[in-house]
């Protein structure tokens, strides 16, 4: 819901929204049959376990992984982080394989001064990479000069993601069984 308000509500006037979720969806899965969308309320234990992996704070507890699926396989899992940078939100989405490798991040929505909007090349540093120490400006990703809040904002993010598709999709069962889980939304 708030990603969706984030994308769909002109802000500020230097505001540019790239994509819609539904648009950034179809591109994260051009060729899928069937997109399943899960919305998950993280439990304070989760919680606890994505912020330390992830090396940063989460913004929700409320969280939605798409997956899609081909042929009856999956293809991949998406999801799209919205946080503020600044003083303004901006909103992309991290697509990961089935295997936990970053396949994409796009920018979906950016609110603070384009001169501070990475340019697409520089999001291309995360292709293939996986939740490690390395992913940090700090370390494997540069920092892009006159964008440091920008560039590091992002990399927190695409680890958020990371972590989060560790806790919620690969490690699921054992999620699940946590003390006071309260599980995924529909289950």
């Amino acid at each position: 819901m708030i990603a969706l308000a984030v994308v769909a509500t002109p802000l500020a006037a230097a505001a540019t929204v790239f994509l819609s979720r539904t648009e950034a969806i179809e591109t994260a899965f051009p060729t899928a049959d069937r997109v399943e969308e899960q919305t998950y309320v993280l439990t304070e234990a989760q919680v606890r376990v994505i912020e330390e992996r992830a090396r940063t704070r989460l913004e929700s507890k409320i969280v939605t992984v798409y997956t899609g699926h081909k042929d009856g396989a999956v293809m991949g899992h998406a999801l799209i982080d919205v946080h503020v940078v600044r003083t303004q939100p901006e909103a992309f989405l991290v697509v990961i394989s089935p295997d936990g490798q970053v396949r994409d991040v796009r920018m979906l929505a950016f609110y603070e001064p384009r001169e501070y909007l990475p340019p697409q090349r520089w999001f291309e540093q995360f292709r293939d990479e996986r939740l490690t120490p390395e992913l940090s400006t700090r370390r494997k990703i540069h920092s892009i000069a006159g964008a440091t809040l920008s560039s590091r904002a992002v990399t927190g993010g695409v680890r958020r993601a990371l972590a989060l598709f560790e806790v919620l999709v690969v490690e699921d069962g054992v999620a699940a069984e946590l003390p006071g889980q309260a599980g995924a939304l529909g289950r």
